[in-house]
């Protein structure tokens, strides 16, 4: 087949229905709110008439994605299961066209403390922090290790996995007194705890989509928990959270915010989605908080609230991503690093 008759081929196939297998569920904390996105975005797909199947992975998933070989993939499978890169690197190895990062830029976001470090060479603000595993926690002593931390960051701090998502295991310490626990709590979730110097101000979120003519920012998400912490009770009970959408910023912050997140979408070699979370200070300046490769897209979640807030209706944007998967895919052809 030609390149001609190659490119008509997939036009023709994105613009009739396609055959899409969503995986969502897996074996992480975040499985519950891994189903809920991949029903909302099932329900979405199916209404504009594409055939939906959404798949749990199990030990049969790849064997039986190679023989169907559908249309397209769309991962959401929050938490370890998806977001680390191993899976999105198998995916890869299909050959099979998805929605979302390569493995290897998805592992760089996974790594908050990894993350942190790439975006701070590039010259934009984080927090100062200190990553320590389990194993260091314990040989070096958890009493020495503890002081080390207050002397450097002092408080507040905010203690958190160096991986996973939905605030699952996240402390704010406001004293000394807390901070053990906090290190407990976080070593739930991941073998790495961050501890970070908490930043005043306020927390937004900004969805960065590419839908074929790179990647753009949509309208910053301003969030304002009713009590304390952002926390995943907080995420997706309705009620416990306040959104404005856009956020209730200054029109110069919220060019800085969209310009930011693209430019860490972009140094991070993220595709197609991804949610960057910031904070703005009393003094307007601009803070990276994490990156997220496959965000949460339930009826509570952030990106929904954004494309709203575009103006965009969520069955056009997910079915240009799904057209911008199928291109990336075919792009990749020729050039296998795209």
């Amino acid at each position: 087949m030609s390149e001609s008759e190659t490119h008509e081929a997939t036009s023709r196939r994105v613009s009739d229905p396609l055959d899409i297998v969503i995986l969502a569920g897996g074996i992480s904390h975040e499985r519950d709110v891994s189903l809920r996105s991949g029903r909302r975005v099932s329900d979405t797909l199916t209404s504009l008439g594409h055939r939906v199947t959404i798949v749990d992975p199990d030990a049969a998933m790849l064997v039986n994605l190679s023989a169907r070989r559908p249309d397209l993939i769309w991962p959401v499978l929050h938490g370890a299961t998806g977001e680390d890169g191993a899976l999105l690197s198998l995916l890869e190895a299909t050959a099979i066209p998805f929605v979302g990062s390569r493995g290897p830029a998805a592992a760089l976001a996974w790594s908050k403390p990894i993350a942190k470090e790439l975006v701070s060479r590039a010259g934009y603000g984080t927090s100062p922090s200190i990553a320590l595993t389990r194993e260091t926690f314990r040989d070096l002593g958890a009493a020495s290790v503890l002081r080390n931390v207050l002397d450097t960051l002092g408080t507040p701090i905010v203690v958190k996995p160096a991986e996973g998502g939905s605030a699952q295991g996240v402390t704010i310490v406001e004293a000394p007194a807390a901070l053990p626990r906090a290190m407990v709590d976080a070593y739930t979730y991941s073998n790495t705890a961050l501890v970070e110097r908490r930043i005043l101000g306020t927390e937004v979120a900004v969805t960065v989509i590419d839908t074929g003519d790179g990647p753009v920012a949509l309208p910053a998400v301003e969030i304002v928990p009713v009590e304390g912490l952002y926390s995943f009770e907080a995420r997706y009970n309705a009620g416990e959270t306040l959104f404005y959408a856009p956020a209730r910023v200054e029109s110069e912050v919220e060019t800085i915010l969209a310009e930011t997140a693209v430019a860490i979408h972009r140094l991070l070699g993220l595709r197609h989605i991804s949610r960057i979370d910031l904070i703005v200070d009393a003094e307007r300046n601009v803070w990276f908080l994490e990156a997220n490769v496959l965000p949460g897209l339930t009826e509570t979640s952030l990106v929904p609230l954004a494309i709203e807030a575009s103006g965009q209706r969520l069955g056009a944007v997910y079915a240009a991503l799904a057209r911008s998967a199928l291109a990336t895919h075919r792009a990749a052809g020729a050039d296998p690093a795209s």
